[in-house]
């Protein structure tokens, strides 16, 4: 149960308050809604665009994450590096870097945050010390990095990794949780543990358990649940906290749905979702012709392989969706009033798409600008 009262920056934006006022529950709750709130419009937004045809590419969403990014980058301070994964929305919005600067870097412009050459997967803000990579288990070592500069430069500020459970098992991040052990950084990774790898069950490819593994390593470690913001909040006070006391490095293990699939129109997802549709039973006819098939395998084998297939399609079925019951920002908005809530929805809303109609020059006097 949350305390009565709790520390979080006055408007909960990522601004980087060395020494936030206290609020109450009620305020942290509004606070954090808002910030996720914030983030689940941009991303919807952002792929609307894509649909559009204006973003091009894949398009990793991080809908689902927003408890965990929220409950985490709210408190960060000056100083402070963050290093992302391809992921990086969420916890940039929350960073309080520009949506204007994010959407004009997505649609290719010279004057996005990264020149238009990043694209949505490598943003980064030299003024707000974060940077994105899409290389699976990146972030660990940036992150260390951002860590030992920050003992030696700027002593009580930290390096945070966002990282998923797949990313956990690259060469780099196991060095990583070495290292930072035995340097002792005020380093703080939280994993997102969405349960897939792409379209690989996590569980199948993973020995032991993560938690267990950092702390093997000498790490603090807690299990926590990725779609309850406060009580991310907390946990990631008190691994940051111990970070910047220089009690060495923490992991946060958070569970939390990938509501969108591995990139936008995945197409695990969209036959799950619609099982009886044209893609989905040709998907069918396709696997039971290998099954047929007169080399390969045994009947057992095969028997297997197809169990393992319906199986995958099956959690993928079962997953939770935007607006649905399981979904972080639902959850996040069942302890606010009716009208509250739908005042920061509105409140959003509008911000959203104002930054939307600058980064297309669509807004009134057709100019680009910060939001």
């Amino acid at each position: 149960m949350a305390p009565d009262r709790a520390r979080v920056p006055k408007d909960c934006a990522g601004t980087s308050r060395a020494d936030p006022s206290p609020v109450d529950a009620t305020q942290l709750a509004a606070a954090l809604y808002r910030q996720m709130m914030r983030s689940r419009t941009f991303e919807v937004a952002v792929a609307d665009l894509w649909t559009q045809g204006l973003v091009s590419g894949e398009m990793h969403l991080g809908t689902g994450e927003e408890a965990v990014a929220v409950g985490v980058v709210t408190h960060l301070r000056d100083g402070d590096g963050l290093a992302l994964t391809h992921r990086c929305s969420p916890a940039l919005a929350a960073r309080g870097v520009s949506l204007v600067a994010m959407l004009r870097e997505m649609l290719g412009k010279e004057d996005g945050l990264c020149g238009g050459r990043g694209g949505h997967m490598h943003l980064a803000s030299r003024e707000h010390l974060v940077a994105a990579s899409g290389i699976v288990g990146a972030s660990l070592p940036m992150a260390a990095g951002f860590a030992l500069a920050a003992r030696r430069l700027r002593p009580g500020a930290v390096g945070v990794a966002f990282t998923g459970e797949g990313a956990m098992n690259q060469g780099q991040a196991l060095e990583t949780l070495n290292l930072a052990a035995a340097w002792s950084l005020p380093l703080v990774v939280v994993c997102v543990d969405n349960g897939w790898a792409i379209t690989t069950r996590s569980e199948s490819v993973t020995g032991g358990d993560l938690a267990g593994r950092a702390r093997a390593f000498g790490w603090e470690a807690v299990s926590l649940d990725g779609t309850d913001v406060v009580a991310t909040y907390h946990a990631a006070d008190a691994a940051i906290r111990r970070a910047r006391r220089g009690l060495g490095p923490s992991l946060l293990l958070a569970r939390c749905p990938r509501l969108d699939g591995h990139f936008l129109g995945d197409p695990l997802v969209r036959q799950a979702r619609h099982p009886f549709g044209a893609e989905t039973l040709g998907t069918l006819r396709s696997v039971m012709s290998a099954v047929r098939a007169p080399d390969g395998g045994g009947a057992l084998a095969r028997a297997r392989s197809v169990a393992k297939i319906g199986s995958v399609i099956g959690r993928a079925s079962f997953a939770a969706q935007r607006g649905s019951a399981g979904d972080p920002v639902v959850l996040a908005g069942h302890g606010l009033g009716h009208d509250e809530r739908a005042a920061i929805d509105q409140e959003v809303e509008r911000e959203v798409r104002t930054a939307v109609e600058q980064a297309l020059g669509t807004a009134p006097g057709g100019e680009s600008g910060d939001a």
